[in-house]
């Protein structure tokens, strides 16, 4: 049994045996590339990217994609629900930022 990956999209259901892992972030997005696997976790940035947003209302996109051998997550739109913009980085929301300068 592997340890649980500390992100909000990870499901993980060891109760009495059971081993179910998914990504909810990717099960949404039905135009991804790739299935998900579990190894996709380890590479991933959506974590790190919750941490770091200074938009705490951030909505996330993302799809495995492949690159030459490798797959790896690929964050495909980010968008701050409180103020419904579409963000160029998913690090930075300008009106949210605006809001804790006033």
């Amino acid at each position: 049994m592997r340890s649980s990956v500390n992100c909000r999209y990870f499901y993980g259901d060891y109760h009495r045996g059971r081993s179910t892992e998914s990504c909810r972030l990717l099960e949404q997005n039905t135009k991804s590339e790739r299935p998900w696997k579990r190894k996709h976790c380890d590479t991933c940035p959506v974590p790190e990217l919750l941490i770091v947003s200074n938009c705490r209302h951030l909505l996330l996109e993302a799809e495995v994609k492949r690159k030459f051998l490798r797959e790896s997550v690929e964050i495909t739109l980010a968008i701050c629900s409180k103020h419904m913009i579409e963000l160029s980085d998913g690090r930075h929301c300008p009106q949210c930022a605006s809001e804790r300068q006033a």
